[in-house]
């Protein structure tokens, strides 16, 4: 049915709340001779007690004192013995946190923990509904199933009434609606003079979304894909001259879209305007654009690794026609850019990152890239994923994958799934959905996280034993930032990890066309064939 919705009552005295309490959830009345008859509560999703007169399991209402909860005591006996392998649970979760002894903890404590799990499956308040409280809650109260908020007791400033409306402000579903705002959510609030709306807003209740539990499964535990935790790379200057080997990733395009309008109109109050482009600065030598590009590139990306850090000045002669020969067949201006505007700060890191790329792809082979790994989580594995969705568009493998669904983000990756699903090469897959599977890369200068769409393990001719783990990105539109993560994952990341040897051997592919996935990954299959 889904999470159960939470009644507060909040009284000012001990008494009135024990009859609310009592009318509510039932009560054990005694008889004159001596046997016990049992009253049941007059709301019936909020008893205490089934249809048969026999008390649940758990308690659906608590009495909470707030005085009494302050002071370190008033854990009912009743939800104890209900709920005693949530607290023992609960107990050694606080021991394992604090570093204290189980016992050190008072009721009050785990009493406060129930009341912030309210609503929440598998915690210890998971069926509470209904709280009749004895003065105002304490605060921390985290629960966000209350719909309805009851006052009886006397509010003597607007404060007071406003902490009490409070405790239902948390919202039930952050999930985005259709028109990618979130869904409109109401509390019925009785009894409370809170003068907010003049207008009492009626809403009919809405089903919660429907989730899907994704997880690895036992059955498939021989797909489970195991990859390296990189947080960096560690690259070796080249012994020898240096080279350079430029590729289609190299190619920067200045256009308005990276830079800005080129064109802007100047106008005062009064009087003639006046249109400024790039032709009205004083522009810069191609010589001094050269210089530039070449102190930049060694003070940024190259140190010689000594104390003082200093860059390695003497490489400039050799670097200095790698970068003339960047700007002629790499650099493209459109738009009215020009030339010289590569020395704003951003255009001149993503020039350098580029030009620093083509050198390290020129040496792969040599062993200049390795790849550094999270020193405390070196491994991650699809093992570990477990989450819940509400995504409806899921695809749901037959056989070849860990993860019981995969959370689709296009139809593209679903065709994908189709693909790699058919292919008699294929062993496993697996999509970087909660994974952890990350790629650090530099982008103008700043440091970014890149997250590919599938890890795909192949028997290329080599056995089972020794599968290629192949990274596949399926993209549709390609940014300068795009350039950047494909680059980064072959110039720096699978030569960095095959540099290691202890992960396998890996590679990567970017997939471009939707109707064209289906002959290009057939192809890469075969071309990885031995």
């Amino acid at each position: 049915i889904g999470v159960p919705p939470c009644f507060i009552v909040v009284c000012n005295n001990t008494s009135t709340s024990k009859l609310i309490y009592d009318y509510i959830a039932g009560f054990e009345q005694r008889l004159s001779d001596g046997s016990l008859q049992i009253i049941n509560g007059r709301q019936p999703l909020f008893r205490n007690y089934d249809e048969n007169n026999q008390p649940y399991a758990r308690p659906r209402t608590l009495l909470i004192d707030s005085a009494q909860l302050e002071a370190g005591e008033g854990l009912d006996d009743s939800f104890r013995q209900a709920a005693s392998s949530e607290i023992s649970q609960l107990r050694r979760e606080l021991s394992e946190r604090t570093g204290q002894t189980q016992d050190t903890f008072t009721d009050a404590e785990l009493l406060r923990h129930a009341m912030n799990t309210v609503g929440k499956p598998g915690r210890l308040g998971a069926q509470v509904r209904c709280v009749v409280s004895v003065s105002m809650l304490t605060e921390g109260w985290d629960a966000n199933t209350v719909t309805h908020i009851l006052g009886v007791r006397a509010f003597g400033t607007q404060l007071l009434c406003e902490q009490v409306v409070g405790r239902a402000l948390r919202r039930q579903s952050y999930e985005l609606n259709a028109d990618g705002l979130f869904d409109v959510e109401y509390a019925d609030v009785l009894g409370v003079p809170f003068d907010f709306n003049a207008e009492p807003t009626v809403v009919k209740p809405t089903p919660p979304v429907r989730s899907t539990h994704i997880h690895a499964q036992k059955p498939f535990e021989n797909c489970e894909i195991r990859f390296p935790v990189v947080r960096g790379y560690r690259i070796e200057l080249p012994n020898q001259k240096l080279s350079a080997d430029f590729t289609d990733d190299s190619i920067l395009t200045l256009s308005p879209e990276l830079l800005g309008p080129t064109t802007t109109t100047n106008a005062g109050i009064i009087g003639q305007s006046v249109d400024l482009t790039p032709e009205a600065l004083p522009n810069q030598r191609r010589a001094s654009i050269v210089l530039r590009l070449c102190t930049h590139f060694l003070a940024k990306q190259w140190h010689s690794g000594n104390q003082e850090n200093q860059p390695e000045w003497m490489l400039i002669g050799q670097l200095k026609p790698i970068v003339e020969r960047w700007l002629d067949t790499c650099l493209k201006c459109t738009g009215g850019t020009q030339m010289w505007q590569l020395l704003y700060v951003s255009l001149c890191d993503q020039a350098c990152e580029r030009i620093a790329r083509a050198i390290t792809l020129s040496q792969l082979g040599q062993g200049p890239v390795l790849a550094l790994l999270d020193p405390f989580n070196s491994n991650g594995s699809s093992r570990f994923v477990n989450f819940f969705t509400s995504k409806a568009n899921l695809w749901t493998p037959r056989q070849r994958s860990h993860i019981n669904h995969v959370v689709l983000d296009s139809t593209w990756e679903a065709e994908f799934c189709r693909v790699v699903e058919s292919h008699p090469q294929v062993l496993a897959y697996v999509k970087n959905h909660a994974l952890g599977f990350e790629v650090p890369y530099q982008s103008a200068g700043h440091s970014h996280v890149y997250r590919p769409d599938f890890i795909v393990r192949i028997d290329d001719g080599r056995g089972s034993a020794d599968p290629l783990n192949l990274v596949v990105e399926i993209k549709g539109y390609r940014n300068e930032r795009a350039k950047d993560k494909k680059a980064t994952m072959e110039t720096y990341w699978v030569p960095g990890v095959n540099q290691l040897k202890a992960y396998g051997r890996w590679d990567f592919i970017e997939l471009r066309e939707p109707h064209e996935i289906n002959a290009a990954f057939k192809a890469r299959v075969k071309k990885e064939l031995v």
